[in-house]
């Protein structure tokens, strides 16, 4: 008859496997047991916004998502070569509830900086907001955009 045997595991490789997960533990969640900032870190934003940058031939786009930010809330300004987006998102006052499951959402101050290329004209950043949506378009110099050099066509000359 055949006997049927567990499989042998290799302790060292149970240490191995015990360590990755403990690490793996230490590096997602770094401050679980800490839900606060000591009073002497300052904190310069209580929430940063997400933001896709775009570039063409004639321009680079930054998009942001601000939902909830009123536009005359935000400010935008170049100081130098940086691109400054500041405001503020202001909480909404909840009705009372019997119980609070979860907050999520954040509130308060955000800033976002963004160092400008030289080749971008600072003078003619135009910036609109839809539906929550901050498009900030930063056209190029003329110098900096591509220009097509037309080929032209020689006849050939004729052999001898």
């Amino acid at each position: 008859m055949f006997g049927v045997t567990k499989p042998v595991r290799d302790p060292m490789l149970d240490l191995l496997y015990q360590l990755e997960r403990r690490m793996g533990r230490m590096f997602n969640e770094p401050f679980r047991t800490f839900d606060w900032l000591p009073a002497e870190v300052p904190t310069a934003a209580a929430w940063v916004p997400v933001v896709d940058i775009f570039e063409e031939n004639d321009k680079i786009r930054i998009v942001a998502e601000l939902p909830g930010v009123k536009p005359e809330e935000v400010k935008i300004s170049v100081e130098g070569n940086l691109l400054t987006i500041t405001g503020t998102k202001e909480q909404v006052a909840e009705e009372k509830a019997e119980k609070v499951h979860r907050y999520e959402r954040s509130y308060g101050s955000f800033e976002r900086t963004f160092t400008l290329p030289a080749t971008v004209e600072p003078e003619k950043i135009k910036a609109a907001y839809d539906n929550g949506v901050l498009t900030v378009t930063l056209p190029k110099l003329e110098a900096a955009k591509p220009h097509l050099i037309k080929v032209e066509v020689t006849p050939a000359k004729a052999l001898k």
